[in-house]
């Protein structure tokens, strides 16, 4: 069965999801929406995400939004396929959940907050508030002053072994190295940046690199006529 993945490849959430598939060795498609033109709020996409969110995805009968429970689903259901996302006891499983859960609320929300402060919002004509994108980054400090104690640790967040925890990660962190402009938050620790190079250099990752690759506008290139 393959799962259809409805969400452009561009955009974080989606990519969460797409890199998880891709760990799992799980076959999907991907039905691109576009975001500035709001197919997300149309009536069809809100009988998939009622909040007009993406991604969402279509397992056969199945349908499930949010990407992380998106991705516990999946590390879930293939537990014995791919990579080992979840950890093996009760006591791993539980680390890998907590790590999630600062991932989402200590973390994410704070890069959410710049993403929209200097993409988003620039880019529907209104004026970004450098203030709150400063009081995030300081914040973001902060919280990578954790990462980094507890990745001088351990390899990974929930132990030695890459899980959610970590992949959930690699959107946010992406844009803090490439869009962002924020790469010192990373390159000034030392065990956070040795993590990065870690878990983005796994095939799956540039493989999601590769496909959005592939939907950026190619340039034009001239053939002068000999």
């Amino acid at each position: 069965m393959v799962v259809k993945v409805y969400g452009p490849v561009t955009a974080a959430c989606p990519q969460r999801v797409l890199v998880c598939l891709l760990e799992k060795e799980v076959e999907f498609e991907v039905f691109p929406l576009n975001l500035q033109s709001g197919d997300q709020k149309q009536p069809e996409f809100l009988l998939r995400q009622p909040f007009g969110q993406v991604p969402a995805i279509e397992d056969g009968d199945f349908k499930l939004f949010e990407s992380r429970a998106i991705s516990r689903y999946y590390a879930e259901k293939y537990a014995k396929q791919g990579t080992n996302l979840l950890g093996n006891t009760l006591e791993e499983k539980a680390v890998v959940d907590q790590w999630l859960e600062v991932e989402a609320h200590n973390f994410n929300d704070l890069v959410y907050n710049i993403v929209l402060q200097l993409l988003v919002f620039p880019g529907m004509g209104a004026k970004s508030n450098m203030d709150l994108v400063r009081d995030c980054e300081k914040k973001l400090e902060k919280v990578l002053d954790v990462y980094e104690a507890r990745l001088s640790k351990s390899k990974y967040l929930a132990g030695d072994s890459f899980t959610l925890a970590d992949l959930s990660h690699l959107p946010s962190i992406r844009f803090l190295m490439n869009e962002g402009g924020f790469q010192h938050l990373v390159n000034d620790r030392k065990n956070v940046n040795s993590w990065w190079i870690d878990i983005s250099s796994r095939p799956a990752w540039k493989k999601v690199m590769e496909l959005i690759k592939a939907t950026q506008p190619q340039p034009v290139t001239t053939h002068p006529i000999s």
